[in-house]
């Protein structure tokens, strides 16, 4: 089976790695995203998948727009390939390219579609608080992952699983359905079926404003938001951007999904009657762990922060370093 591979971040390189694995498989060409300028020198970083592809010696094409691009329509035409493999690729392909191979363009999506059809399904399926994930491959039309559906698996996902996490978990689950997919559809032995476009859900591309922290909202709410877009959501410090990149939420509703590392939470906190305070507030810090917050409903512990120009820091030693004591208010940007 001839294959052209679209993909870009790390999370498609299992599903190359696997199909460079097999036999069956001639991997013709990848097509990824152009280099960017990344880090301090501002050096042109290779993409994962570019990185992978260089390394066993595989063509690789980078148009900025791939569609518009005429060496690389002559190029993917001229393949003949019999399946274009696309995941995370990063660009939006014309129906020119989707009607060029031979089975079809067959796309990783990490979601149950027809929920969470976009740009970042991982994050926002755990932002609204899903209890399960997975992947599904699909036919690709020209709709935003509206084709029809192939095959699906399920993931849970548990309390303080982040969007790195699941992704590594996806990531490798995702090239196992796309090789089961490929097999069934080289014998015909998969009936694609058409997404009810009334069950959909989007997943649009995060902006800046997503990853603001406002404590008035729950502890759950925000818990999933500091792990849905992890390692990015931000909160106020003394006058410092302080980045909160891991937390867990405190009460007896939640004990029973905490791992040995954090039993000790349940101990402390149960020991003590509840306690109450402003929203942002430091309600109590727990000597080995860290500071507890009030939400608007609840409280937080800070699990994993980061001050502005500083290593990240687990909790408790961030409250032993800037001597944080109840009372203290920590506030939105």
């Amino acid at each position: 089976m001839k294959i052209i591979f679209f993909g870009t971040p790390q999370f498609a390189v299992p599903t190359l790695e696997k199909l460079l694995t097999r036999p069956e498989i001639e991997v013709v060409a990848v097509v990824t995203q152009p280099d960017k300028r990344r880090g301090r020198g501002n050096k042109l970083i290779p993409s994962p998948v570019k990185s992978l592809a260089v390394s066993h010696s595989i063509p690789v094409w980078q148009p900025r727009r791939v569609k518009k691009h005429t060496e690389t329509l002559n190029l993917l035409g001229q393949a003949q390939a019999d399946v274009f493999v696309v995941v995370a690729y990063g660009q939006i392909l014309s129906a020119e390219i989707l009607d060029m191979p031979k089975l079809g363009c067959v796309n990783v999506h990490g979601s149950i579609l027809p929920k969470y059809r976009g740009a970042a399904p991982i994050q926002w399926s755990i932002y609204h608080g899903e209890k399960e994930t997975g992947n599904t491959t699909m036919l690709m039309d020209v709709g935003m992952d509206t084709g029809p559906m192939l095959l699906k698996s399920i993931i849970p996902m548990s309390l303080l699983d982040n969007a790195a996490s699941v992704a590594e978990v996806l990531a490798k689950d995702g090239a196992n359905l796309l090789w089961e997919t490929l097999l069934k559809l080289e014998k015909g032995d998969i009936e694609p079926i058409a997404q009810d476009d009334s069950l959909a859900t989007y997943a649009p591309l995060i902006q800046n404003s997503d990853y603001q922290i406002d404590w008035s909202r729950s502890a759950l709410e925000i818990h999933n938001q500091i792990r849905g877009f992890f390692p990015n959501c931000v909160t106020s410090f003394r006058g410092q951007s302080l980045k909160v990149m891991a937390t867990v939420p405190v009460g007896a509703e939640y004990w029973s999904e905490l791992p040995p590392e954090l039993q000790k939470l349940e101990k402390v906190w149960s020991s003590e009657s509840e306690v109450s305070g402003s929203v942002g507030e430091v309600v109590k810090v727990i000597k080995g762990l860290g500071p507890v917050l009030q939400t608007g409903a609840g409280w937080l512990l800070l699990w994993q922060v980061q001050l502005s120009g500083k290593k990240g820091v687990s909790g408790w030693d961030f409250a032993n370093g800037t001597r944080l004591a109840t009372g203290e208010i920590i506030a939105r940007i």
